[in-house]
C-alpha cells in the first residue's frame, strides 16, 4: 500500500524557500521576516509570487527577493496609502514600497516597521 505524501505547511515551505535562498541580504531579510512575523500575534507566512508573503484576513506584504542591493518589501493591500511613514515610497493608488539597504537600516528602522505593519493589521480588520 503506497503512502500518500502530504502536503507540506506554509511554514514547511517558507523555510525551504529561505534554506535554498542564495541572496546578498540573506540576513537582512531573515531579520526583517522576525520583525514582521513578530508585529501581530494574527500575522501568517507563506509563499506568494515566488517569495515570503504575509497576511491576517487580506494579503499585507510580500517581499521581492529579485532586488539585490536593499530588502524590498511590496506592501499590497491597499489600506497602505492611510499609513503615513518616511520608510513608505511610492504615490501608487494601492501599494507602497519599502526599501532597507542593509542590517544597519533593518535595525534602525524595525519599530517603524513593526509600526507600519501592526497599523496594517488594525486598518485590514
Amino acid at each position: 500500500m503506497a503512502t500518500k505524501k502530504l502536503k507540506p505547511t506554509d511554514k514547511e515551505l517558507v523555510n525551504d524557500w529561505m534554506n535554498k535562498l542564495e541572496h546578498p541580504l540573506k540576513a537582512e531579510i531573515d531579520a526583517v521576516r522576525k520583525i514582521i512575523k513578530d508585529s501581530d500575534k494574527n500575522i501568517r507566512e507563506r509563499i506568494k509570487w515566488n517569495a515570503p508573503s504575509y497576511y491576517t484576513s487580506a494579503d499585507i506584504v510580500t517581499f521581492n527577493h529579485r532586488a539585490t542591493k536593499h530588502v524590498h518589501l511590496i506592501f499590497h493591500h491597499p489600506t497602505i496609502v492611510k499609513i503615513k511613514s518616511a520608510l513608505l515610497e511610492g504615490d501608487y493608488k494601492d501599494r507602497r514600497m519599502l526599501y532597507l539597504p542593509d542590517m544597519k537600516a533593518v535595525k534602525a528602522n524595525k519599530k517603524e516597521l513593526q509600526r507600519i505593519i501592526t497599523e496594517s493589521v488594525q486598518l485590514i480588520g
